[in-house]
């Protein structure tokens, strides 16, 4: 029986891992759940799997969920993800949002625990010292990421060292073929309204502004361990190639699938085997039947040679980036500001920032705070 400990239990990310765990309860065991605030969720999960361990944002959700549930340990606050992150299980989901999933990640990783990542700001801000630690303690980092899962899998049975590119593929978001002129005028509502994937709010405005694919591009650099140089992003509308790798002989292979996350869920749950799920088949005579690959405009979504400049400068470049973004998508979240003004904000700060190598998790944890700090005097 693997035991799995799930943070961000009650994210589309979560509830769907639970899917597939209901679908192996045979294989697949709850010993950890963790939320922040979407506590009467939790409750019924509670109920349903009866983990060992909780980690709520509160310390009053905690003491109400301890009355409620006095067989479970009820944790809070960052310390309760760390404390739950070191804990016993075989495999760590961390699908946590922002750079709040660094902090377990790093603990897990430390203890020698596996994980399955679902939080790109893990290794965007901390790629060096999470990589480092993985080799050390020789730990299994399984991407969940669709292009990621895509690239890993399209790895397994061929030498790394015959690895030409990766194509990374992006659905090209609800403001493909925009204008700048055009995404001036973007509202909340449609830059929430993706075209191919159900996502939360953060990340569906990170795919808007193709900062997701930047921040993904970073990921790819520290999980594959290739040269930003070898990672091309593709927009790729229909998004059923879920990303390619090319090889030395110009062999492309990809990975295919519907839009689902339930796919590369079960594949980092099962690795090294494949689990069967609810997820839906491809069509390749329907939804499958063309496939158009185009280059992105990096023109009108800036984020992208951001991203790229971050993962070649190093240091903390990408944790100040990753930080700056965060707080600028909360507020475009909150109607404070305008689309455009998340991708100028981060090249505003970018080209002010002093960077700093050899970095320690406070370090990282300190650029971040900065970064923030410098949105919300900028834009005062």
């Amino acid at each position: 029986m693997k035991k799995i400990a799930i943070l961000g239990s009650t994210g589309s990310i979560g509830a769907q891992a639970l899917d597939i765990i209901d679908g192996h309860s045979d294989q697949l065991k709850v010993t950890v759940l963790a939320c922040a605030k979407n506590i009467r969720k939790l409750c019924g999960q509670i109920e349903k799997y009866k983990p060992e361990i909780v980690v709520v944002h509160q310390e009053k959700d905690a003491r109400q969920l301890s009355e409620k549930y006095p067989g479970v340990e009820v944790l809070y606050g960052t310390e309760g993800l760390i404390a739950a992150a070191e804990s016993s299980y075989d495999l760590l989901l961390n699908s946590l949002v922002g750079i709040l999933g660094l902090i377990p990640t790093y603990h897990a990783v430390c203890k020698g625990r596996d994980i399955a990542l679902a939080n790109k700001e893990t290794l965007v801000a901390g790629g060096q010292i999470i990589m480092d630690q993985v080799k050390k303690n020789q730990v299994k980092m399984l991407p969940v990421d669709s292009e990621h899962s895509a690239i890993f899998q399209s790895l397994q049975g061929n030498k790394h060292q015959q690895l030409e590119r990766i194509y990374l593929t992006a659905s090209g978001g609800p403001f493909r073929g925009y204008t700048p002129e055009q995404l001036e005028e973007v509202t909340v509502e449609q830059a929430l309204r993706h075209p191919n994937w159900h996502m939360g709010s953060k990340v569906t405005i990170d795919s808007a502004s193709m900062m997701n694919k930047g921040l993904e591009v970073i990921e790819a650099k520290w999980l594959f361990n290739v040269p930003v140089s070898k990672i091309q992003i593709a927009v790729h509308p229909q998004s059923v190639v879920h990303s390619m790798v090319e090889y030395i002989d110009h062999s492309i292979i990809a990975q295919l699938g519907a839009p689902d996350m339930r796919v590369p869920i079960s594949y980092a749950f099962g690795y090294p085997d494949r689990m069967e799920n609810n997820a839906e088949a491809l069509d390749l005579f329907g939804a499958g039947a063309e496939l158009t690959f185009e280059r992105p405009d990096t023109n009108v979504f800036k984020t992208i040679a951001i991203a790229y400049e971050a993962a070649e400068k190093g240091g903390t470049y990408p944790a100040v980036m990753n930080g700056a973004n965060e707080a600028l998508v909360q507020l475009f979240l909150e109607k404070k500001i305008k689309f455009t003004d998340i991708q100028n904000t981060i090249e505003r700060i970018m080209n002010a920032h002093v960077p700093t190598y050899n970095l320690g998790l406070e370090e990282i944890l300190e650029a971040d705070r900065a970064s923030r700090k410098m949105v919300y005097e900028l834009l005062k």
